[in-house]
């Protein structure tokens, strides 16, 4: 892969901003570009540095992943969302995806699955 992958990681947890920032940025193509911890910073976020890929939880504070979803999509229409959930059978999930998020992933989702999973976002292959 020629081009670079940027990637803006959401989620309210740290210690998993940091895992996927640190997984992401040793991966060859793949930069994180931003990361954030509510969905009120995503949507700022999204808009000013424009992410080929967004990985958003579903369950923050100030503005969760489905609102966000709705919300980056209104101001980066061609957003290339991937839900992260720990819960697969959260109507949240159905939702976001109804609101234009591209796929989803369960947290638990090895390092390989999710490398490939954001790389076929990012080729808009489902």
């Amino acid at each position: 892969m020629s081009r670079v992958i940027s990637i803006l990681i959401v989620d309210d947890h740290t210690v998993v901003r940091d895992g996927l920032n640190a997984l992401l940025s040793a991966e060859p193509g793949m930069k994180v570009v931003g990361m954030c911890g509510d969905g009120q910073q995503a949507v700022q976020l999204a808009s000013e540095l424009r992410p080929d890929v967004i990985l958003l939880d579903l369950v923050m504070p100030k503005m969760d992943g489905v609102q966000a979803t709705i919300e980056i999509r209104k101001v980066y229409p061609s957003a290339r969302i991937l839900v992260l959930t720990s819960f697969a059978e959260n109507h949240q999930v159905f939702s976001a995806i109804k609101a234009g998020a591209t796929g989803y992933l369960m947290k638990d989702t090895s390092s390989g699955e999710l490398i490939q999973a954001i790389r076929d976002t990012y080729a808009n292959r489902p």
